[in-house]
């Protein structure tokens, strides 16, 4: 099979040809239709001490090829449309798994596409307690954006318990803004996007938000929206993972608003902690979550059509889409065809 893999060694995206897994325990063996690029895989290919290729990705979707006998009976077959979360090696049951399973305390946890082979391959292997069948209205050929990005952003959004009326903000129109803002136009809420780039802002506007500023001209924009919005924002997402957006986004938020933390920063954030003690916002986190929430997740997502924006590459263009992320010119979602 063919496969995507990053060369530490040669410092880019080389094809190479593999053999096809065999399921083991637990293990469902998925023919990939489609596979997305995030901006977490900047982070795998970063990591210190890389010495032999290993396969990207892990925002993914695919049939079922085969099953482990010990994955027969649990709910899918050969066949059938599934999408998945990739972090394995977990036992999903314990304390530590309920609130991510990187945190197991029974298990050895591991993310497909950092430390286990990902999805950017013909075939890949998923743990079925990660896998739920995709709706029937649900492309193959893009769906995969969903299993991370589209995880993600409804969390972030939901997880912010916002009543319709009130306002969000969406800081960093990319991908996962874009998608975040169709969410929360589908809760009822207004939005304000912010971002540098006018191009993403344009998707975002066109998505629903209800305004849009570009926050590099000036500072300006805080006071627009503080006035927009008649004191501030109910919640501030942070989908952007520069030091600036963190810094600034208190700034919008009104007095016992929401910043909601998702964009993982390199450095540590520097947050007034007179401000958290005193009740002049609060902070919490979204992320991919866990498997027992994806139903809630993808359902929200058939029911009002949410529908992110991608552009379909090929897989002998991942290089170019690697560079083109770490670059910050991606504009959309960049999806690969199997």
């Amino acid at each position: 099979m063919r496969a995507g893999q990053w060369d530490p060694k040669q410092n880019k995206v080389v094809i190479n040809e593999l053999p096809i897994p065999e399921p083991g325990p637990n293990e469902i063996l998925v023919k990939i239709t489609s596979a997305s690029l995030c901006h977490s895989e900047i982070m795998a290919i970063e990591r210190p001490n890389l010495e032999k290729p290993f396969t990207l990705g892990h925002e993914g979707v695919g049939v079922v090829e085969k099953l482990d006998p010990s994955a027969e009976g649990k709910g899918f077959a050969v066949g059938e449309a599934i999408g998945f979360l990739p972090i394995v090696g977990c036992c999903f049951e314990c304390e530590g798994c309920m609130v991510q399973t990187l945190y197991c305390l029974n298990g050895k946890p591991e993310v497909q596409g950092f430390t286990k082979p990902g999805y950017f391959a013909e075939y890949a292997l998923v743990d079925y307690r990660n896998a739920i069948h995709l709706p029937e209205e649900w492309s193959l050929k893009t769906s995969s954006v969903f299993f991370c990005a589209g995880m993600t952003a409804f969390h972030s959004v939901d997880d912010c318990q916002l009543k319709p009326g009130q306002w969000l903000g969406v800081i960093g129109a990319g991908g996962l803004g874009q998608l975040a803002t169709q969410y929360a136009k589908a809760m009822g809420l207004k939005v304000v996007a912010v971002d540098i780039n006018d191009t993403t802002l344009e998707v975002c506007k066109a998505q629903g938000a209800d305004a849009t500023f570009n926050s590099r001209p000036s500072k300006e924009y805080v006071t627009k929206i503080r006035d927009l919005t008649q004191g501030g924002v109910h919640a501030a997402a942070v989908f952007s993972d520069a030091r600036a957006a963190y810094a600034d986004a208190p700034q919008i938020i009104r007095v016992g608003g929401l910043l909601m933390v998702v964009g993982i920063a390199r450095d540590p954030l520097q947050i007034s902690t007179n401000d958290i003690a005193m009740g002049k916002y609060r902070v919490k986190g979204a992320n991919i979550s866990i498997p027992q929430r994806m139903k809630k997740a993808v359902d929200f997502s058939a029911k009002y059509d949410i529908r992110p924006k991608v552009e379909i590459r090929a897989l002998g263009e991942l290089d170019d889409m690697v560079r083109e992320m770490r670059a910050g010119t991606a504009t959309k979602r960049m999806v690969v065809n199997f």
